[in-house]
């Protein structure tokens, strides 16, 4: 799903964002996918998007130790 139209960024970027470039804050997407830079309306979106890979990822290595 698109989650910011102005840069064509979908969910699944943001996970492989998380998972394979250590983005960890809204600040990261912005740097490497270019998220909320133009109108802002995807903010609360990415962030929620962001927060549930986050979780995730943490799940994922507490089970892979």
């Amino acid at each position: 799903m698109y989650i910011c139209v102005c840069k064509g960024v979908t969910d699944t970027a943001i996970r492989e964002a998380v998972i394979h470039r250590g983005a960890d804050r809204m600040r990261d997407l912005k740097t490497c996918l270019g998220v909320s830079e133009q109108c802002g309306i995807c903010a609360c979106h990415a962030k929620e998007v962001l927060e549930k890979a986050l979780m995730q990822k943490n799940v994922v290595q507490h089970h892979s130790t």
